[in-house]
This record gives structure tokens, sequence and C-alpha cells, in this order.
């Protein structure tokens, strides 16, 4: 069976209004003489590699607000998050694309950032990609440990999104959920209530690792796309990341944490805790209508959470 792509709607670059494409080519301080739009994840809106009239190569991220609403304020927060990590991003230190240039141009926010020449890991998972990703998220939470710079708390930034049981549960009609999930709903709903307990740390965490958000290049793997980043135990980008990996064609979850120091060396508990937050998330947001410019992130999420779900199962 097909998982479904990681890939929203996306709008070319020729479809910037002219303004906007003015003032990127006076950021990047050439003309944009090529832009190649890239499919990868949800953003609705420009994910565009650009090559200019000096030869020189950036990476745009644009998005109207009026096309998606919350979109722009992510930008926004990716922007702090790599203005505040830029010091160790240049001396290689951490392996993120520098940010260049921001501009703001009603109703539209652009970032700009380092072109990176690499390739997103190959679907369905190799082994060989898989193993090189694990290892570098290894590396990413020991350079992020303790966090470089300040950041919400996971337990405060999550504390409404992670509640995907208890929401469930308290909804009047429980028909379009899972058997099992129905089945095992308020023990569910219980058990989500200790994830806060168990996901506090002094990690800086991406929060959304999957293989659109990675660039292998040869010598090294590129993590992208920061607006999430929050502070908390290291094991939980390894447990956000597993259900896309098993989905896209990789091994089980508890393979993959298998593979990494931090997934070995956290307690049964915790991650019990911590995947029942996350299966129950993803259940609960799958069952939404989709939000406004984003119409294929529910099908995603719900083949995700299916994949959790098995997961959790197995772990109770």
């Amino acid at each position: 069976m097909t998982s479904p792509p990681a890939e929203g709607v996306r709008v070319s670059w020729d479809c910037v209004p002219e303004p906007v494409r003015v003032g990127v080519e006076q950021i990047c301080g050439a003309p944009v003489v090529r832009a190649t739009s890239q499919p990868g994840g949800f953003s609705p809106g420009v994910a565009a590699r650009l090559l200019c009239g000096d030869r020189t190569r950036w990476f745009v991220k644009a998005v109207s607000a009026e096309v998606n609403p919350v979109t722009p304020g992510m930008h926004r927060r990716e922007a702090e998050i790599l203005r505040a990590l830029d010091p160790l991003i240049a001396a290689g230190k951490l392996p993120v694309p520098r940010l260049r240039g921001t501009l703001e141009a009603d109703p539209w926010t652009v970032l700009i950032l380092d072109d990176v020449e690499g390739r997103h890991p190959r679907m369905p998972w190799h082994s060989d990609d898989l193993a090189e990703v694990l290892a570098a998220v290894d590396r990413l939470a020991d350079a992020l440990t303790p966090a470089p710079i300040e950041a919400d708390a996971l337990t405060q930034r999550f504390a409404d999104d992670f509640t995907g049981w208890r929401t469930l549960a308290a909804a009047p009609d429980h028909s379009g959920i899972d058997p099992w999930s129905r089945a095992h709903l308020d023990q569910l709903a219980e058990l989500e209530r200790s994830w806060p307990a168990h996901a506090a740390g002094d990690t800086l965490l991406h929060m959304d690792l999957r293989a659109d958000n990675v660039l292998l290049t040869g010598d090294r793997v590129m993590i992208v796309d920061w607006p999430h980043a929050c502070q908390g135990a290291a094991f939980i980008d390894i447990v956000l990341l597993a259900p896309s990996v098993t989905m896209q064609g990789g091994p089980p979850p508890a393979e993959q944490l298998a593979m990494t120091r931090a997934g070995r060396a956290v307690r049964r508990e915790a991650l019990a805790s911590a995947v029942c937050a996350l299966a129950g998330y993803l259940t609960q947001r799958s069952l939404q209508p989709p939000p406004p410019g984003i119409p294929t992130v529910r099908a995603f999420q719900a083949a995700q959470a299916a994949i959790a779900r098995q997961w959790l199962a197995s772990l109770l």
C-alpha cells in the first residue's frame, strides 16, 4: 500500500506578486533567473530553490496570510529560532541552513536561506539512509543539549495539542473513531495526562522530523524547517519521527528507537506516555477538516496515526 506523500499545495515563484519578488531579489543581490519549486512539506506557499544572475543560489519560503493565516506566524517563529542559532550554524556546529534574510510585504511573509545541494531520503526508506539520518539525530541532540538558546518548554508549547484522546473521549459521538481506540478510549485519555511528566528535558528539539525535513548531502545530514523548536526530553524527536518512517517503508518504530542512544535509554513508562500523546494527536487531528490551503495533511496524519496506535497497543 502506497503511503500518502508529505506534500501540500505549492505556489510557484511566478505567482508571487512582483513587489515581493523584487524584494527577494534585493536581498539576494541579483535577479532570479530560475526558480525550482520543491514539493516536499505541507506549507501552503512557495518553497523554491533560486538561481540568480550572479550564479548564487538561495532557498526561499514564502506564504500569504490570505491562503493560510497560521503559516506566516510559523515562518516568523522559524526566523527567530534560526537567528538565535546562527552563531552555532555559522561555526559549522549545527547541520542547519543559515537564514540570510526576511521580508514582510503584507500579506506575504518570506524567508531567504542558504540553498542546500542534497536529496531527501529515498522512498521507501533504505536502511543506509535511515542509519545515516538516525545517527545525525543523535548528534543533533548532543549539540543541542543543554539547549543553547531560550526556547519554550515542550510541555507548555504543546499543552493544548497533545490532548487528542481526552478531546475524543469528551465528544458526544465516537462513531468515527477506529474500534481499538473506541474500546480503550478512557484508558488512553487517562494515560495521555501523564505525558508532560515524561517529556520535560533540556534538549532543544526540532519537533517535526520527517523525510521531507531532511537533506542528505553526501557528507552530512542537514535538518530543515525549525518553526516548532522547543525544549524537552531528547527521545521525543525520535518518537515523533518513527511513525512516518514506518509508514514510508521503514522498520517498525521499536527498531528505530533501538538504533539511537536516546531511544535505547528511554524508560518504557515514559515511552508509552509519549507514544500515547502522539497517537492521540494524530488520531484526533486526522478526523478534522483540513486547514486552509493544506488539503493533503489529514490523510498523512491518518496514515501515521494507524502506525502510532499499533505501536501504542504493543507498549500497553
